[in-house]
C-alpha cells in the first residue's frame, strides 16, 4: 500500500492517480476542473467570482457558525465558544435564507460547487443544536440538492425515500 503525506494532517484529502489534493474547497475546484464542466466552476470572471465568494463564505462564516456548533455538541470540542458559534450560525443562516428567497441555487441559476461546498455544513446544522426550521428557503435548497443526479447520502443527510423506509 502506498503512503501519502497528508499536509498538516489535514482531511479531507483527495488522492487521484499521482496527485494528492488537501482541503475541501481545493478538492471541489480540482474535481470541477478535472471531471466536470463550466456549470460547476465557471471560467467567466463574474461567474467565477460569485462561486469563489461562496467557497470563501463556507470556509469562513459557515464553518465558524454551524460547523463549530456541530463540533462542540457532537464531538465535544470544548475549546469552541458555543455562544459565539450559535450567534454566527443565526447570522449566516439568516443571510443565506434571504439570499435563497428569490433563487433556487446560491449562484448562477444552477448548482455549482458553491452549493456543494456549503451544503453538508448547513444540512448537518441540527447536529450542532442549530435548528433549520425557521429557514424555509434553506430547507427547500437542501431538498433540491438531495435530488441532484448522483447525490450520495451520508449519516444525518438522507433522501426522503431513505428517511421514510
Amino acid at each position: 500500500m502506498e503512503h501519502f503525506l497528508i499536509p498538516n494532517g489535514q482531511i479531507p484529502l483527495l488522492v487521484d492517480s499521482n496527485k494528492t489534493i488537501p482541503d475541501a474547497q481545493a478538492i471541489l475546484v480540482y474535481l470541477a476542473r478535472q471531471y466536470g464542466n463550466e456549470q460547476w466552476f465557471p471560467n467567466d470572471a463574474e461567474g467565477l467570482s460569485r462561486v469563489v465568494r461562496w467557497l470563501s463564505t463556507t470556509a469562513g462564516e459557515i464553518r465558524q457558525g454551524v460547523e463549530y456548533a456541530r463540533l462542540f455538541h457532537l464531538f465535544k470540542v470544548t475549546t469552541i465558544d458555543i455562544e459565539v458559534a450559535t450567534q454566527k450560525s443565526a447570522f449566516i443562516l439568516e443571510q443565506i435564507n434571504r439570499h435563497l428567497a428569490d433563487r433556487e441555487w446560491l449562484e448562477l441559476g444552477h448548482p455549482t460547487i458553491a452549493d456543494i461546498a456549503a451544503f453538508p455544513y448547513i444540512a448537518l446544522a441540527p447536529d450542532g443544536k442549530v435548528s433549520l426550521d425557521e429557514y424555509s428557503h434553506i430547507l427547500a435548497w437542501i431538498e433540491r440538492i438531495k435530488q441532484l443526479p448522483g447525490f450520495v447520502e451520508m449519516p444525518g443527510i438522507e433522501t426522503p425515500a431513505t428517511a421514510a423506509g
